[in-house]
């Protein structure tokens, strides 16, 4: 059988558990179970919800009862729900924690994967950038790199390369403004704009270090640097960014690079809000799957080499089409492309 388990109900792993379970026999997938580690009456119907859809519950032994008492019927305990999957897609904080406690010593699993937050959890990979760099029999583990990263990621990749995969990069700055929290969330929102330190000397925060080493992995040592500030918002990230080049661009240019790339979606909104609202209406779970939404309006050229504009970023929609893609290349990576065509009609190229 293949079986993807899932550990973890939050803002990636739920639409995630209800995106497998709903498409199994597209992916080619026996069995979809899911951990949840803490029995909450006010996700009770979230939970049910999924079960409905053929999702299978797995909780930690000595918590059993109390999701009993909840009228849940966990099927399998934490340690069996992992050794008996043939992929584990963890989408909690903890993830190398649970690496150490779990996944090294499991013999079932042929693969698995964590998400952003999770540095050094393995081989870092984002869908349509460095799918070349994976090597199967080998790279057991992969980090699903995260929602900003991605996005920095493709920026680059759609303006600062070419098609044969020529660097022409000289200088990459990138401004994430954050959003405080998720709309499903009550913790963590801030009373006003809260800038973040630069905490690596090189990279600045850890969007750019990690789109640095998304990059090494296919042999560049790209010169990245970035900034946060978090924002009092629900709706969306945004990203200034600033590429430099080694050689001249104009608009016409750019405009034609971001219209090759199937990966990035432009648009003439300039609110987030506005972005945000189309998402909902016509994404999956509200996610837009677009690595990047490219604001055309904001886009200039300064200098005649500097390409500089915003753009939005589609979280959890871009790391969440990564996980499935790496997710069928663990399964079947002959029909991984064939299989995937189910989530093309939420990547968009205008928005």
């Amino acid at each position: 059988m293949k079986v993807v388990h899932v550990v973890g109900t939050g803002t990636i792993g739920e639409p995630l558990i209800g995106l497998l379970a709903d498409n199994k026999e597209h992916f080619g997938i026996d069995e979809v179970t899911f951990h949840k580690r803490t029995p909450l009456v006010t996700e009770k119907a979230k939970v049910n919800d999924l079960v409905r859809r053929g999702a299978v519950l797995s909780v930690d032994d000595n918590r059993k009862a109390t999701f009993e008492e909840l009228g849940h019927s966990p099927k399998y305990e934490t340690a069996e729900a992992i050794e008996r999957a043939t992929v584990v897609i963890d989408c909690t904080p903890v993830g190398n924690d649970m690496k150490k406690e779990f996944y090294e010593s499991a013999r079932g699993p042929i693969g698995f994967m964590a998400q952003g937050s999770e540095y050094g959890f393995g081989k870092m990979y984002a869908r349509g950038i460095n799918d070349e760099a994976l090597i199967p029999g080998q790279d057991r583990f992969l980090h699903i790199v995260s929602c900003n990263t991605h996005s920095i990621a493709v920026l680059i990749k759609a303006l600062a390369m070419d098609p044969d995969g020529t660097s022409h990069l000289v200088d990459g700055r990138f401004l994430c403004m954050r959003r405080a929290n998720d709309i499903s969330q009550d913790g963590g929102y801030v009373a006003s704009p809260t800038v973040g330190s630069h905490g690596d000397e090189r990279f600045g925060t850890h969007h750019a270090r990690d789109a640095h080493e998304l990059y090494t992995t296919l042999g560049y040592d790209l010169p990245l640097f970035s900034s946060a500030v978090k924002l009092n918002t629900q709706y969306m990230h945004s990203l200034h960014f600033s590429l430099t080049l080694d050689r001249d661009i104009d608009l016409d240019e750019v405009r034609e690079r971001l219209d090759a790339n199937t990966r990035v979606a432009v648009t003439h909104k300039r609110s987030a809000n506005q972005v945000f609202s189309f998402g909902r209406d016509h994404g999956y779970y509200g996610r837009i799957m677009s690595q990047a939404v490219i604001a055309l309006d904001t886009l200039a050229v300064r200098n005649g080499n500097e390409v500089v504009g915003f753009s939005f970023t589609p979280q959890d929609g871009n790391p969440l089409l990564s996980t499935v893609a790496a997710m069928l290349w663990y399964l079947d990576p002959g029909r991984m492309e064939d299989r995937l065509d189910i989530l093309r009609r939420y990547l968009f190229t205008e928005i």
